[in-house]
């Protein structure tokens, strides 16, 4: 029986911490954001900009992302924050504690209401156009959920029990009249 050199060792052990470091590249990358949001609506639009419409105005305002499921047109804004979220519909302001720190950051319901607002002035009447700020898992909110606002992960797998309905012809009709008034905001 051959004698295993060192090199033949080494070599493959480096060939097995290659596949391995591929393996969780690969299952990191699928569980970012928008591949998660992707595998689980129809249509996802990312980093866009629309007309607003407003009084014959040329302005236009950011959408983070716009999906299409069966519950219509989603305008979605992702906050990445950690620690305990406190934040009302009333609140200009709302706050983060984290451990021995403290932030704030406006309300974000007002810029998602002029986006939403935006879709609908888009599409046909009828279309359903739903907004939500989804947080990720590090976000509390120990004092109660605001208007609008989701966790990540149960608004996905809402979607995945929603992937397997039939979209409307008329959601998807409207989905072609989003993207083509859309533009890349990068």
């Amino acid at each position: 029986m051959p004698a295993i050199s060192l090199t033949s060792v080494l070599f493959g052990l480096l060939i097995l911490l290659l596949v391995v470091l591929a393996w969780l590249i690969w299952r990191r990358r699928r569980q970012l954001p928008e591949a998660r949001l992707r595998r689980n609506c129809s249509g996802l639009l990312s980093q866009i900009l629309i007309p607003t419409g407003k009084d014959g105005e040329e302005a236009e305002i950011h959408l983070e992302y716009a999906l299409l499921c069966s519950r219509g047109i989603v305008v979605l804004n992702l906050k990445h924050i950690r620690g305990n979220v406190f934040g009302s519909d009333t609140m200009q302001e709302w706050a983060v504690l984290t451990g021995k720190s403290r932030f704030g950051f406006p309300n974000p319901q007002d810029g998602l209401y002029d986006r939403v607002a935006a879709v609908t002035a888009l599409l046909p009447d009828g279309i359903p156009v739903h907004g939500y700020i989804a947080f990720g898992r590090q976000a509390l909110f120990t004092k109660g959920v605001p208007s609008h606002v989701v966790m990540f992960d149960e608004l996905i797998t809402e979607l995945e029990k929603e992937a397997a309905q039939e979209i409307p012809q008329t959601y998807i009709s409207a989905w072609e009249q989003l993207r083509n008034a859309a533009r890349s905001a990068i």
